[in-house]
């Protein structure tokens, strides 16, 4: 990661969070287009991601296609 931890908690210690904010960090090294084969690790359309804390709750997204660009 670019950041640390420490320096992520840092930095949102000064703004305000709201319901629903997500705080996206990136990944490590060794995920996703580096396995073998290159795209077997990375999303594909009607792939389903569930996010859950407990507690809180769970987010489903179901991944799709993206719209062509129309400028």
């Amino acid at each position: 990661m670019t950041f640390s931890v420490r320096q992520l908690v840092s930095y949102f210690s000064r703004v305000t969070l709201e319901p629903g904010d997500v705080i996206a960090t990136g990944t490590p090294a060794g995920v996703g287009i580096f396995q073998n084969p290159p795209d077997a690790a990375l999303l594909k359309v009607g792939d389903r991601i569930d996010i859950e804390i407990d507690r809180i709750g769970r987010l489903s997204n179901t991944i799709i296609a993206e719209a062509p660009d129309d400028r």
